[in-house]
Order: structure tokens, then C-alpha cells, then sequence
């Protein structure tokens, strides 16, 4: 909650200095005001999880936030997702009517997000139901991040940093959409796609297909060496990622990700892609 304030204080700051925000940006506060507003009233009680328990997923590579776990407010939900539906109506030039008529459907609605959130496929549902998939998810994402967020701030301390580092988050199973390396030691840290929750992982790897073969793994530095574009040839995919050691002024991670934008298109136009669709492994 203190992140996401201090993002909205942030960008009120720029468009006060610009005079204006570019879209992407007023996109992005749009979806955040929307989950800000919701953070507020939605429970961070922890799943019934005993150490026992956490140890063991944690040794089996299996997240701690299960679908079964998560014990969303679908009332609540249903209501975010409209919301997120309005301000991509509002921002973008796609067409929600599709996604409108899955908001109206309880039913509907949580099946589509079960899957979404259990790492299937959306496509063969979401043609069946003649809807746009990355709408669908961009919509399901803004929507179920709340209760994510809210469920990760009071487990993340229970995660055994040095026993996890794997390729999906110990939280809630989702790939990694960014990275920093810390101040210390220049660890690298993956940030998570859909909870936001960060967790230690090596330096040299790829963190969506585990390859780690020097050869196929590679990054190209920002002249001032801040950022990293991060690139697998195994897998052809690309993360972003900011060394903190090269910065003293605040580094809000979330904005990071939408700041980089740039990066995303360099990453793409060299050939490779976001590697974050998607959650963990079978073994969830």
C-alpha cells in the first residue's frame, strides 16, 4: 500500500512539473487508483498455513497461495473488473464489449480467472466465448491484484530466501516480470508478475526456462549501467531488471516496469519476447 502511494504521488509530481502524462502512463495510474481503492478493504489474513506445512510446499516447489487459498470476494471482484473494463475502454481503442458480458456472469467470470490463474492456456476459453485474450487477462490481472498483493505482503516473510530459487514465484506461482540487483551484493532478485513479491535468485540463469548455460545467457547494460535487458537464446526470452548500486535516489519497482517500456520494445525488436505469461510448473 505504501509503494502504490508513493507511484501515484509520483506521477501526480511529473504531471504537475510536465503539465501532462504520457497515455501509457495515465493507463497505468488509472489501473492503480483502481487497486488502491479496493486494497482498503479487502482482508490480509493468511491461509490456514502451518510451518510444517510451508516448509514442506517450499521443499516440493510448490507456491503457498493455491487457488483454493486465495478466498477471493467475488462480489468485489466482479466489481474491480468492471472497473478495470472502464479504464481500458477509456485509455485504449480495444473493444470491451465481449469482456463486458463475462463481467455480468458470476460463473463465467471465475472460471475464466481459475484458469488464468492455474497457468492454462485462456485461448481455447476465450475463442470459445469470443473474447480477446490478452484483454481478458490485462482485465482478470488488474482485478484479482489486490487480494494477490494483500495475501503476499503477510506470507512473503515465511519463504526461506535460500531454498526457493526457482523460476515462479513462492507466493502465488507467477513468472517474474522484472529484477533488481540489491545494494549489498548485487544478488539478483526476481519481482514478481502478479503479487509482486521478490525472491533471491542466481546471477547466471534464465529465470523462465532454467538454462544456465553461459553461452545462451547474456544482457546488454544502459549507458550508465543502470538497467539490464537480461536475454536467453534458449528460450528466446527477455527480463528487464535496475542494479540498485548505480542509484541513490528512490526506486519504486512497480513504476519501473512501465518507465521501461522502451526496453520492452528494444527486447522485442532483437528478437525476443516477455518470457511472464504464464505460472509455474506442473508441480503446482
Amino acid at each position: 500500500m505504501e509503494v502504490d502511494s508513493r507511484v501515484l504521488e509520483k506521477l501526480g509530481d511529473r504531471q504537475e512539473k510536465e503539465g501532462s502524462l504520457p497515455e501509457i502512463l495515465e493507463f497505468y495510474r488509472a489501473l492503480l487508483r483502481i487497486q488502491v481503492e479496493a486494497r482498503a478493504a479487502i482482508s490480509t489474513a493468511q491461509p490456514g498455513l502451518t510451518k510444517t506445512k510451508v516448509s514442506v510446499q517450499i521443499r516440493k516447489g510448490i507456491p503457498l497461495l493455491k487457488w483454493d487459498a486465495l478466498s477471493a470476494d467475488w462480489p468485489t471482484f466482479q466489481n474491480l473488473f468492471q472497473a478495470a473494463i472502464a479504464a481500458i475502454d477509456e485509455h485504449t481503442t480495444s473493444e470491451c464489449e465481449s469482456l463486458r458480458k463475462v463481467a455480468a456472469d458470476t460463473a463465467l467470470l471465475e472460471e475464466a480467472t481459475r484458469i488464468w490463474y492455474e497457468g492454462s492456456s485462456l485461448s481455447p476459453w476465450a475463442g470459445s466465448h469470443g473474447i480477446d485474450e490478452e484483454l481478458l487477462a490485462a482485465a482478470i490481472h488488474c482485478a484479482i491484484k489486490p487480494f494477490l498483493t494483500s495475501k503476499a505482503e503477510s506470507l512473503i516473510g515465511l519463504v526461506p530466501q535460500k531454498q526457493w530459487r526457482r523460476e515462479y514465484c513462492p507466493i502465488c506461482g507467477g513468472k517474474p516480470d522484472f529484477a533488481y540487483l540489491d545494494k549489498e551484493r548485487g544478488s539478483r532478485w526476481l519481482v514478481c508478475s502478479r503479487c509482486d513479491s521478490e525472491w533471491l535468485f542466481q546471477r547466471l540463469g534464465c529465470p523462465y526456462c532454467g538454462n544456465n548455460d553461459p553461452e545462451a545467457q547474456a544482457y546488454f547494460a544502459s549507458e550508465d549501467d543502470l538497467y539490464r535487458l537480461y536475454t536467453c537464446q534458449s528460450c528466446k526470452t527477455y527480463l528487464k531488471a535496475i542494479d540498485l548500486r548505480h542509484t541513490e535516489s528512490e526506486v519504486l519497482l512497480p513504476l519501473e516496469r512501465v518507465l521501461t517500456v522502451d526496453m520492452d520494445r528494444q527486447g522485442q525488436e532483437q528478437g525476443y519476447r516477455g518470457g511472464w505469461a504464464g505460472t509455474a510448473p506442473d508441480e503446482q
